[in-house]
């Protein structure tokens, strides 16, 4: 699901965690300033995993490392899709082959079958 809004400020962010840290309870700060009172939460919590203080999750720079790697394996497998199209169709003239997003891993064909081209040789 997109984002509605672009994510708050980094400072922002910081100083709410601060805020909690000091006393104040997330709702309350939720009701003063715009960040739901879970997402300040989150917030602190994430601000305890990167301080060292909790150990229930990625810090900031593993979970940034494992977004990109996910980003990569998913541009591979992207580009990976034409050869497979190409193979799968190219192969046999008159065989009967799935529509092209049974190519993509996880997915299942959908709509109905076609016929290969047939492929005239001399």
């Amino acid at each position: 699901m997109p984002k509605s809004r672009p994510p708050y400020a980094a400072e922002f962010r910081r100083q709410m965690v601060e805020l909690v840290r000091s006393g104040r309870t997330p709702e309350a700060l939720a009701r003063e300033f715009e960040p739901s009172a879970q997402a300040i939460r989150n917030w602190v919590a994430q601000a305890g995993r990167d301080a060292g203080e909790r150990t229930d999750g990625l810090r900031t720079g593993e979970r940034e490392e494992a977004t990109s790697a996910a980003v990569t394996r998913r541009a591979r497998t992207m580009a990976a899709i034409p050869g497979r199209v190409a193979r799968t169709t190219a192969a046999v003239p008159g065989r009967v082959v799935a529509r092209a997003t049974a190519a993509i891993p996880g997915r299942k064909a959908r709509g109905t079958a076609r016929v290969a081209p047939s492929i005239r040789c001399r």
